[in-house]
């Protein structure tokens, strides 16, 4: 099996179907903007918020390649920009998804880049700058990125601490867009669309979520997202208890504490019941 096969590699997401999103702000015309002037862009949002729905969205919509790169702590440089391989006769060179990019063009997504260790990051820097290359020393080759080669990277302010933070160095590199959880009556509509669920029912789970969201005295790092409420949705409108969906798609993800989990669960019946 390829040492790659953790990645979670999409190569071309072209052939799929438009992904439905819902707008925020301007954040399509932005993007569309540094697309058009060869600008990275770093996204900010908690969990399940919309941004790789986002990022699925504007590649569709800008009919790019597609190269996603789900980042975690054992992601080394060689993951990203490939390694030599020992084939039968002779070693080859084999890219990796960032050369790859460069190479075809395209979107690189590198989700949760702060989960990637520091000094695998540092191998995007010159392409984030008005050099847009790619140095590999490991073949002696500098990759120029074409007009239609866009990096994007994401992240969850939430999770920050010392050790996962994103250097400046590396944040100032980029433009920013901020990510947050939609209002309600849009979110009822994302609910409905993916779901098939009635707006009465969508509604009434994303009351749910914001009360979840709402909570400071609770042991939970994070409300739920868009994400589960669409997970719950579906369980529900396939016929599912409302009471038990929600236990099983919103509350247990949540936290593992017992008395958290009976405290979460008289939202759900206070809502439903």
């Amino acid at each position: 099996m390829s040492h790659h096969s953790n990645l979670n590699l999409v190569a071309d997401d072209r052939t799929l179907k438009t992904p439905y999103y819902q707008p925020q702000g301007n954040e399509i015309a932005l993007f569309e903007h540094a697309f058009r002037h060869q600008l990275p862009v770093l996204i900010k949002g908690p969990t399940g918020c919309g941004k790789s729905r986002f990022i699925s969205f504007m590649a569709q919509r800008l009919n790019l390649a597609l190269h996603t790169v789900a980042c975690h702590d054992d992601l080394t440089a060689p993951d990203l920009v490939g390694r030599h391989l020992i084939g039968q006769q002779q070693t080859q060179w084999q890219d990796g998804p960032l050369t790859r990019a460069v190479r075809e063009g395209g979107i690189c997504y590198l989700d949760e880049v702060v989960e990637a260790r520091k000094d695998t990051t540092v191998v995007i820097h010159p392409l984030t700058d008005d050099r847009r290359i790619l140095p590999i020393d490991r073949t002696g080759e500098t990759l120029r990125a074409p007009d239609n080669f866009m990096l994007v990277v994401s992240y969850n302010p939430g999770y920050q601490n010392l050790l996962k933070g994103l250097k400046p160095s590396t944040r100032q590199r980029f433009i920013s867009i901020t990510f947050d959880y939609l209002p309600a009556d849009a979110e009822a509509q994302v609910v409905m669309q993916e779901s098939g669920i009635d707006a009465g029912k969508a509604q009434q789970l994303v009351s749910l979520a914001n009360a979840l969201r709402n909570l400071k005295d609770q042991d939970i790092e994070e409300g739920a997202s868009t994400r589960l409420l669409v997970y719950t949705a579906t369980l529900i409108e396939s016929g599912f208890d409302p009471v038990q969906a929600c236990q099983a798609g919103m509350i247990e993800p949540l936290s593992d504490d017992t008395d958290t989990l009976t405290g979460l669960m008289e939202l759900v019946h206070a809502v439903f019941d």
